[in-house]
């Protein structure tokens, strides 16, 4: 359980409301407000005064709070997911919610017949994985350049620079896989 929701919790089982436990923890509103919807987690300090306004022990409070860094994330296919589009015939989708999370960003890349990708140069230690869904592709890493059909895969350092060019007749779509994520 989150910060935000177990305070939240405390709260409504004693019947405060935030400008209650506001004057009585002194924290103020706007902070307890973030907090509970955990836009910020707030200070060992503030988390002190309002478990001693809510009449808990810190030990209590922290007993059952864990990151929420749940494991599991499901898109259904008809969920809206968030794309970018980077020309007009180059389009990449995120295949999970919240992946500046998590410890890898999926992705899906689709590229029209002629299209390419933006050049990227992702920072050090980034790694990417490349499956090729549909189509053809040339891609372009550091100096080197690389075919892949239907079913090729290619795995390497992304702060290379590297750019993917459709060399098919129809569209392309790639699985990527970035690890760590990054933008």
């Amino acid at each position: 359980m989150k910060i935000g929701k177990k305070i939240k919790t405390f709260r409504k089982e004693r019947k405060i409301t935030l400008k209650e436990l506001s004057e009585k923890s002194g924290v103020q509103i706007a902070t307890l407000s973030r907090i509970e919807n955990d836009i910020m987690t707030g200070t060992l300090q503030s988390h002190i005064g309002i478990c001693k306004a809510l009449g808990i022990s810190l030990s209590d409070f922290y007993r059952e709070v864990e990151e929420d860094h749940k494991t599991l994330s499901l898109i259904r296919q008809k969920e809206k997911r968030q794309s970018f589009v980077h020309s007009k015939k180059s389009s990449t989708e995120m295949l999970a919610a919240k992946v500046m999370s998590k410890q890898m960003m999926p992705l899906l890349i689709k590229i029209q017949k002629g299209g390419e990708t933006h050049k990227e140069e992702n920072k050090v230690g980034t790694e990417k994985f490349v499956y090729v869904l549909e189509g053809k592709l040339r891609a372009k890493i550091g100096k080197e350049e690389y075919r892949l059909s239907k079913g090729d895969s290619i795995y390497f350092e992304a702060s290379l620079p590297h750019v993917f060019y459709n060399n098919s007749k129809g569209e392309a779509r790639v699985i990527v896989v970035l690890t760590p994520p990054s933008f």
